[in-house]
C-alpha cells in the first residue's frame, strides 16, 4: 500500500461516522449543561463583541471583534460555500434543515472549548497572551500531578496543528487561488505567488495584532460582499424564497423529499442528514480546536466573555452564509438543471463494458457509454455562459455527467447513477466526450423520464464552489466569476493569516518553556518558511516542462489529504480534551452568569464602531 493510500485510510477512519456521532452528543450535551447557551451568544455576545465591556487595563492583544474576526477568518470562506453546494447536491434540500441544527449545537463547542483555552491560557506576557488545546491539556494534567502526559499529548495535537497550517491553510489556500486566476485570466500562477506572498508575509511578520488589525477589515467586508450578492438574487426570486424554507424543513424531517429531476439524483433521508451533519461540522471547525487559539488573544480577565464570543462563530459561518448560498442555489434551479444539451435519439447512445487501459482486457462489471459528436448546448445554457452565437459553447477540459440506471445506490435509496466525462476535440475537431467507466452489477440503461421519454441529456458536472458560481451566473450571467474570484482572493489571504498565527502559537508551545525571547528566532523562522511556500506552491503548480508535464508531483488533491489528517487528528484529541475539562468550563459560565445577574460589572456605553473594528483602546 503506498503512502496516499495509507493517509487516505487513516483519513476515512478520523472522518467516519462515529465522529460525527461524537461532535453531536458532545455538542447536545454541552448545550444543556449551559442551559442553552446559544441564546447568550447572541444576546450578551454580540453586546460583548461591539466593545460594551472592553478594558484596555486586561491582559491580551486584540479587542473581541478583532478575535472574532480573526477565527472568522480562518472558517468562513471558499470551503463554506463549496460544502454547501456538495451538500445540496447530494443530499438534497433537507441537507441543509441539519446544517442549521448542527449549527446551533456547533456554537456550544466553541463555547466550551474557547472558555476553557481561556482558562488555561498563558499571559505571562499580558500584550502576547498564548493558549489552544495544547495548553488546556498540559496545564490541566500538570494540576493533576501528570505534567509529562499532558505535554506529550499537547505535542501531538501541535504536530498536526503545523501540519494543517502549511497545508490546508496556506498551501491548499495558494494553489487554489493561482488556478482560478489563471483559469479566468490567465494570469502565470507564479505573479499570483508573489502577490500572495508579499501580501501575507507583511501582515503575519507584524504578529497578532497586525493579524487582528486586517482580519477586523477583511473578514466584515468579504462577508458583506458575498451577503449582499446573494440577497440581490435573492431578492430577484423572492417569491420562491417561502417555498424554498418550506422545503428545507419538509426535505430535512423526511416529510416531502424532492423527486430525482434533472441533474439531482435524490437521496434517503439519512442521506441528506449525514451530509449536513458533516459539512456543518466541519466547516465551522467547531470542535476542532483551531480558534481557540485566536480567542486566547483577546483582551479579557473574564474566560467565560469570550467563550460566549466565540459562540457566534457558527451563527454567522453555518446559520447565515450557509444559508443564504443554499437559498440561492435552491431558488436559481442549480441544484436539479436540465441538460446542458441533450443528444437527438436513444439511438447515439451506446452501453459497452470498459476495457482496462493497460491491458487491454475487458472489465466485468464495469461500463462506459459511446456517444457521437457534442450538439451544441441549449439556447439557455448558452445564455448562462454567455456563449458568442458562432461557438457551440464547449470548454477543452470541462467535466459533464451522464444519468443512468443501473443497481442500486445504497446512499440515495435509488438506482439512477452517474457516468462522468471530460470534453476535448477530436481528430476532426468536433467536441467529443471521453467517458469514464461504473461498476455496476446489471448491464446500465437510459433513465426513464415522468412522461415516459429517455432522459438524452448531457449535464455540467458542477462541483463544491464552480456550483455555487454557476448558480449565480444563473441568475445574473458573469457574476458568478467575479464573485467567486474575489472571494478566493479575500478568504485566501484572510484564511493564510489565521492559519499562519495557529502554527505561530504551535511553535511557541515546542520552543517557548523559557520565555517569549527564547522562541523568538523559532517563531521568525517560521513565519519566513510560511510565506515562502505560497511562493514555492505557485511556482510548483506551473507547466515548466510543457502543458501536460507539472514540476510538481503533489496536487492540490494530496495538499487537501494532508490538511484533512491534521484535521482529523486534531479534532479526535480535542473531544476528549473537551470532555476532561468541560465541568471546569461550565463551573466558570455557570459562575460568571450569576455574577452578571447580580449586577456585576455592567456595561459601559459602547464605543465608535471605527474604534472597535481598529483596535483602539477604550480609555
Amino acid at each position: 500500500m503506498s503512502l496516499n493510500d495509507t493517509i487516505n485510510s487513516i483519513n476515512g477512519v478520523l472522518f467516519s461516522d462515529y465522529t460525527v456521532y461524537a461532535l453531536l452528543a458532545t455538542g447536545l450535551v454541552f448545550t444543556i449543561w449551559s442551559g442553552f447557551g446559544q441564546y447568550r451568544a447572541l444576546t450578551h455576545g454580540v453586546s460583548v463583541v461591539r466593545g460594551k465591556y472592553d478594558d484596555h487595563d486586561d491582559p491580551g492583544a486584540i479587542n473581541h471583534f478583532q478575535a472574532l474576526s480573526a477565527a472568522l477568518s480562518a472558517t468562513v470562506g471558499l470551503g463554506n460555500i463549496a460544502g454547501v453546494a456538495i451538500a445540496v447536491a447530494l443530499g438534497g434540500p433537507g441537507a441543509i434543515f441539519w446544517m442549521w441544527v448542527i449549527g446551533l449545537l456547533g456554537m456550544s463547542l466553541k463555547m466550551t472549548e474557547v472558555t476553557q483555552s481561556m482558562l488555561f491560557r498563558n499571559t505571562d506576557d499580558p500584550e502576547n497572551p498564548h493558549g489552544g488545546p495544547m495548553f488546556v491539556v498540559k496545564k490541566g494534567f500538570e494540576e493533576w500531578g501528570l505534567a509529562p502526559i499532558g505535554t506529550i499529548i499537547g505535542g501531538i495535537f501541535v504536530v498536526t496543528l503545523i501540519i494543517s497550517a502549511v497545508t490546508g491553510g496556506n498551501m491548499f489556500q495558494a494553489w487554489n487561488v493561482a488556478d482560478i486566476t489563471n483559469t479566468y485570466f490567465q494570469i502565470p500562477q507564479v505573479v499570483t505567488g508573489i502577490i500572495l506572498t508579499v501580501a501575507v508575509g507583511l501582515v503575519i511578520i507584524g504578529g497578532i495584532k497586525r493579524i487582528g488589525a486586517v482580519a477586523g477589515r477583511i473578514v466584515p467586508i468579504m462577508c458583506a460582499l458575498y451577503v449582499i450578492a446573494a440577497l440581490v438574487v435573492l431578492a430577484a426570486n423572492i417569491g420562491d424564497v417561502p417555498a424554498m424554507l418550506a422545503l428545507i424543513v419538509k426535505a430535512g424531517l423526511g416529510i416531502d423529499s424532492p423527486p430525482p429531476v434533472g441533474a439531482f439524483l435524490g437521496g434517503t433521508f439519512v442521506y441528506a442528514m449525514m451530509w449536513g451533519v458533516k459539512r456543518a461540522l466541519f466547516s465551522s471547525e467547531a470542535g476542532q480546536g483551531s480558534s481557540p487559539i485566536a480567542h486566547s488573544a483577546a483582551k479579557t480577565d473574564e474566560p467565560v466573555r469570550e467563550g460566549i464570543v466565540a459562540g457566534l462563530e457558527p451563527f454567522i459561518d453555518t446559520i447565515v452564509v450557509c444559508t443564504l448560498t443554499a437559498l440561492v442555489i435552491l431558488s436559481t434551479g442549480a441544484y436539479n438543471r436540465a441538460p446542458e444539451t441533450k443528444f437527438a435519439d436513444a439511438s447515439q447512445i451506446q452501453f459497452v463494458q470498459a476495457v482496462d487501459a493497460d491491458t487491454g482486457e475487458v472489465r466485468e462489471g464495469s461500463w462506459t457509454i459511446e456517444t457521437p459528436v457534442l450538439p451544441k448546448l441549449t439556447q439557455e445554457a448558452r445564455r448562462i455562459r454567455q456563449t458568442p452565437e458562432n461557438l457551440a459553447g464547449w470548454r477543452d477540459g470541462e467535466s459533464v455527467f451522464f444519468v443512468v440506471a443501473a443497481d442500486m445506490d445504497t446512499n440515495t435509496g435509488r438506482d439512477l447513477r452517474k457516468i462522468t466525462g471530460t470534453v476535448g476535440r477530436d481528430e476532426d475537431d468536433n467536441w467529443v466526450v471521453s467517458w469514464n467507466s461504473l461498476d455496476s452489477d446489471i448491464t446500465p440503461h437510459l433513465r426513464e423520464n415522468e412522461d415516459g421519454t429517455f432522459d438524452l441529456g448531457i449535464y455540467g458536472d458542477y462541483a463544491g464552489a464552480s456550483m455555487t458560481a454557476y448558480a449565480f451566473d444563473r441568475q445574473f450571467p458573469g457574476l458568478g466569476k467575479w464573485l467567486v474570484m474575489i472571494a478566493a482572493w479575500l478568504f485566501a489571504i484572510s484564511t493564510m493569516i489565521s492559519w499562519s498565527y495557529y502554527g505561530e502559537q504551535g511553535i511557541y508551545y515546542f520552543f517557548g518553556t523559557h520565555g517569549e525571547e527564547a522562541a523568538k528566532p523559532a517563531v521568525l523562522i517560521y513565519k519566513v518558511i510560511y510565506s515562502l511556500l505560497i511562493l514555492l506552491t505557485t511556482i510548483l503548480a506551473m507547466p515548466l516542462f510543457g502543458p501536460d508535464k507539472k514540476a510538481f508531483i503533489a496536487t492540490d488533491h494530496e495538499l487537501d489529504m494532508w490538511t484533512t489528517l491534521g484535521l482529523g487528528v486534531m479534532l479526535v484529541a480535542n473531544i476528549p480534551i473537551m470532555w476532561l475539562f468541560g465541568a471546569k468550563a461550565m463551573g466558570a459560565y455557570h459562575e460568571y452568569f450569576r455574577r452578571m445577574k447580580a449586577g456585576g460589572d455592567p456595561p459601559h456605553e459602547a464605543p465608535p464602531i471605527t474604534d472597535v473594528v481598529e483596535g483602539k483602546d477604550v480609555e
